[in-house]
């Protein structure tokens, strides 16, 4: 603790001592040359400087205390036993430090819970189409390849919510925005979901323009669109009703809207859908939610700075929409033509009647 506070002090004690031998010097060249009154003024600054230093020692002592000590958890940095402005300030600093500490260490292990909570869920959902397709191809006689497609559709899902949640933490360097066609994306995500469509036997219903150009990530924004169709058919429970993917754009704004006729959300859900886990009323009822949909659209839409806003009807339907704001491009004016494409219904229905699902596609982008 000494050897501290005069490592602090040296230089300040050097200064008097130079200090005291330039006043010396200066009366003995003015020919100043009493030695008791030298060694008196030498002997009285001494004591001023000791007892100066002394009282600083003091005071800085418990201070001094508690920066040698070792400490002994986090807490230790707010305590407060300064008394000088410095030393206060100094407390105040470390107390700013360590707030930010707490702030860090707290989202760094809700994140580490967050992430170990899903895989646990998706794990033991992933046992779900695996012992299916063990038992199909346990059966005797011709193998059901509808039953696993099926299966293995929901095991990309899965996989797809797992690489893309893991992949959150990291968007910025997975990130690549470009002008792409919203009906495009919406063709090409409805496509890919041709199967559960067919075998739901729900039918997409597309009112959009042909030039709605969106800036925006491709791949993220078909993982969402792919969220939003897939609880709009999980959640559809009677067959023959359809789900409406419209979109506008205008003034260098898009609103993309996806309208399904299925169970829809209870008003005391609504305000937590988009919390990570929430599965809320419907998810108990098919007991195949992870409550991870929802949050991962609305995390990617803050990064992308797009707007999601969700509504629903109990028993009606929900309506989710993707508000796109600041799209310097054009949108188009009067004489775009507004397509309503219902020819997907007959595509997906003349579909469903047919043994090769394979060769079935929703001309969902297509006059």
């Amino acid at each position: 603790m000494f050897r501290l506070f005069f490592k602090e002090h040296a230089a300040f004690i050097v200064f008097q001592v130079v200090l005291v031998a330039f006043i010396m010097a200066l009366y003995w060249l003015d020919g100043f040359r009493n030695l008791d009154t030298a060694i008196y003024s030498f002997v009285i600054s001494t004591l001023l400087v000791g007892t100066f230093l002394a009282a600083r020692f003091v005071k800085r002592y418990h201070f001094y205390r508690k920066i040698l000590a070792i400490p002994e958890n986090m807490e230790h940095a707010i305590q407060r036993e300064g008394k000088s402005p410095e030393q206060l300030q100094s407390e105040k600093y470390l107390q700013e430090l360590y707030r930010l500490y707490q702030n860090e260490a707290q989202a760094l292990y809700a994140s580490q819970k967050r992430h170990l909570q899903f895989m646990n869920q998706w794990v033991h959902q992933m046992k779900t189409p695996l012992s299916v397709m063990q038992l199909l191809l346990q059966e005797e006689g011709e193998l059901d390849k509808n039953s696993v497609r099926e299966e293995v559709d929901r095991l990309k899902s899965g996989l797809d919510t797992v690489l893309m949640n893991a992949r959150l933490d990291t968007f910025e360097e997975d990130m690549q925005i470009e002008q792409i066609s919203l009906r495009t994306l919406v063709s090409e995500t409805i496509t890919e979901n041709k199967r559960l469509f067919i075998s739901k036997r729900i039918y997409p219903e597309i009112d959009m323009a042909e030039d709605c150009i969106v800036a925006t990530d491709k791949k993220w924004m078909k993982f969402i669109f792919s969220q939003f169709l897939t609880n709009a058919l999980k959640y559809t429970f009677e067959p023959n009703k359809k789900v409406y993917i419209h979109a506008e754009c205008a003034d260098g704004h898009a609103v993309l809207t996806i309208r399904d006729e299925g169970i829809g959300i209870p008003s005391s859900d609504l305000p937590r859908i988009t919390k990570a886990f929430f599965t809320g009323e419907n998810g108990r009822k098919i007991g195949e939610s992870t409550g991870m949909g929802l949050y991962l659209a609305k995390e990617v839409c803050e990064k992308l700075g797009h707007k999601l806003a969700i509504s629903s009807v109990h028993g009606q339907g929900t309506t989710v929409s993707v508000s796109f704001y600041n799209q310097d491009i054009p949108t188009g004016g009067k004489d775009d033509v507004v397509i309503e494409n219902r020819r997907s219904d007959e595509g997906v229905r003349g579909e469903s009647h047919t043994s090769g699902i394979e060769s079935a596609e929703l001309r969902s982008g297509k006059r």
